[in-house]
């Protein structure tokens, strides 16, 4: 199952995402059984664990990492965040030596002006044989009252018409925003006066919210899903989603033939695998005993071409090369069969899944059959998908989002977009048309490599992709597009960054970047966006050298039906710094004797 934006329905494991749960003096019996794992699965780094609190209210992860691994050169394993805002987080390493270093080093250290404390903490217990702890005692009852079908996890909103959920979202997307103003008037004194007259102008609300866009299509609109292969509550091997996770304490997958968001391409293949899995004499994985072979299978679709593309992903075990190549060979017999091309199946992939070293983002995948891409369609422009490539999950949807990002932000044949986060430059070769030129950064190699032959193939010759991070690349991109102020050329910039918004270093480039008046901010979690709105609109300060961006107008896009999840554009403008103009916004402190002047 994908863990994202678009459900809720979560694949957790043991040792990443249990809760934590110290023991008590004078356990014994069962509750051994609830640290069995210690022993059983060779090393984990809940046996070096530690625990730190005192933290800011506000930092990022990678912020966390580079204090942790760059700054202390210590040597963490993992980071486990309890939930965003927690003023204690649980820090794991690879041996004890480590850990020591690692709590001399924290205790008593200053960190965006909070002192830090740090301990030894106990490892995590089991919640899967916590779990049947409770039931025993329950005389086997079910205990778990978080337990809920496929269709209310996947798709909880299925039970509501379709004007329903849009009615809805609208008011979540108000809340949103309510709460953006409430936190812009608490953290930022000097914008006060400011929020209460937007709110004044906009019904509560610190900026103009436009009525949300409905997605064209609300069934089966799904390009790409993530199924865990596992077993039913009747021991069934099954190819579908968890209904719930590891620190529940259940883990069973169910059919997701029912689901309205999934097509029928992606139901056929699906059963198409299911049943080659089940006759497999190789078992699925087991997240409890880390034994087993099936674990996942990938599947993605073109709604404009019905091409089909399908990742297998397996734990190879202990498997001997000839073995892996039988594997390999039977599963591309199962997908490339007569029932697999009429489910549209033109590509196949086979992933190996394994414990993921320090720097590696991705498992190795190789390809297997047929094309090694599939392509699809947006505002006219045709677009390569590779494998691991980030696209837009409903593609229709997807074109309504980049137009209203193109109306709002408004450009004209003197304007130079920057597309941060540019993926396989989709937005950005939908502005190309509009602009002078875009120039765009992302993280992920294939990925801009896939943005240049889209580019090359829509015959779009005012587009350059940059391969690298876009916290440090902003301004190499603002150097590059060279604009003259005087010609009236002028900057905007796009961004559509993941799920947990930009890192402050890229706030800080955008904010002290010459030229750039206008930016169009794109969410897919607009809950976690708030720090980073607040942070584009505080007024000057030493770190954040450039004009405050005024927060203007929103439009919310429906790219989930039948989810509650809804994507956020906001545009942020600022007068340009010339001497003459005078901004009709003007929230920074040393010019508010008028804030909120429109």
């Amino acid at each position: 199952m994908e863990i994202g934006q678009e459900t809720s329905v979560a694949e957790p494991s043991i040792v990443e995402n249990t809760p934590e749960k110290e023991t008590k003096d004078g356990d014994s019996g069962i509750a051994g059984e609830e640290y069995a794992y210690l022993e059983a699965t060779g090393f984990t780094s809940e046996l070096f664990k530690i625990e730190v609190r005192g933290l800011p209210k506000y930092y990022g992860i990678s912020e966390l990492k580079k204090l942790l691994n760059v700054k202390l050169k210590l040597s963490s394993n993992k980071i486990k965040i309890m939930k965003p805002g927690s003023p204690f987080i649980f820090i794991c390493f690879r041996n004890q030596e480590d850990r020591e270093k690692a709590i001399k080093a924290l205790q008593g250290y200053k960190w965006k002006g909070k002192e830090l404390s740090a301990f030894e903490a106990k490892p995590a217990a089991d919640p899967l044989v916590r779990r049947r702890k409770e039931a025993s005692e329950g005389n086997g009852e079910p205990v778990n009252a978080k337990r809920r079908t496929v269709e209310a996890s996947a798709t909880a909103l299925a039970y509501l018409s379709y004007d329903e959920q849009i009615v809805q979202k609208q008011s979540e997307m108000e809340n949103v925003l309510q709460k953006f103003g409430k936190e812009l008037w608490t953290t930022v004194p000097t914008l006060r006066s400011f929020v209460e007259q937007q709110r004044e102008l906009y019904a509560g609300l610190p900026c103009e919210l436009e009525p949300i866009r409905r997605s064209p299509v609300q069934d089966g609109y799904r390009n790409k899903c993530e199924f865990t292969v596992g077993k039913d509550a009747q021991g069934t091997k099954r190819v579908g989603f968890r209904v719930g996770s590891y620190s529940n304490g259940f883990l069973e997958v169910e059919s997701v033939q029912k689901l309205k968001h999934i097509p029928e391409c992606m139901k056929k293949t699906v059963a198409i695998f299911e049943e080659y899995v089940q006759a497999s004499s190789l078992e699925v994985y087991s997240a409890e005993t880390y034994q087993g072979y099936f674990r996942q299978l990938t599947v993605r679709m073109s709604h404009a071409t019905g091409q089909v593309m399908v990742i297998v992903g397996v734990h190879l075990q202990a498997l001997a090369e000839a073995e892996q190549k039988d594997l390999k060979q039977s599963i591309v017999d199962c997908l490339s069969s007569e029932a697999g091309k009429a489910a549209g199946i033109c590509s196949i992939y086979f992933e190996v899944i394994q414990k993921r070293q320090q720097g590696q983002y991705t498992n190795p995948i190789e390809h297997l059959y047929g094309e090694t891409h599939i392509d699809d369609e947006i505002l006219g422009l045709k677009f390569r998908i590779s494998p691991q490539a980030f696209f837009q999950i409903n593609t229709p949807a997807a074109a309504v989002l980049y137009q209203c990002a193109i109306d709002l932000a408004a450009p004209d044949h003197n304007t130079s977009v920057l597309d941060i986060c540019c993926g396989t430059g989709t937005i950005g070769l939908c502005f190309a048309r509009h602009c002078k030129q875009v120039l765009g950064v992302d993280i992920v190699p294939q990925a801009i490599e896939d943005a240049k032959y889209n580019a090359e193939r829509n015959g779009i010759e005012n587009c350059k992709f940059y391969s690298g991070n876009a916290d440090d690349f902003i301004m190499s991109l603002i150097r590059n597009a060279n604009i003259v102020q005087e010609q009236k050329e002028s900057i905007i910039a796009i961004v559509d960054p993941p799920r947990a918004g930009l890192h402050v270093r890229s706030i800080t480039q955008l904010r002290n970047a010459r030229g750039l008046d206008k930016l169009v901010y794109v969410s897919c979690s607009p809950q976690s966006a708030i720090k980073n709105w607040i942070d584009l609109m505080r007024p000057c300060s030493k770190q954040l050298r450039g004009e405050p961006f005024v927060a203007r107008k929103a439009i919310a896009v429906d790219l989930f039906p039948h989810t509650p999840h809804t994507e956020l554009v906001i545009l942020f403008e600022r007068e340009p710094e010339t001497a003459d103009d005078v901004p009709s916004v003007t929230p920074s402190v040393d010019k508010e004797e008028n804030p909120g002047t429109v």
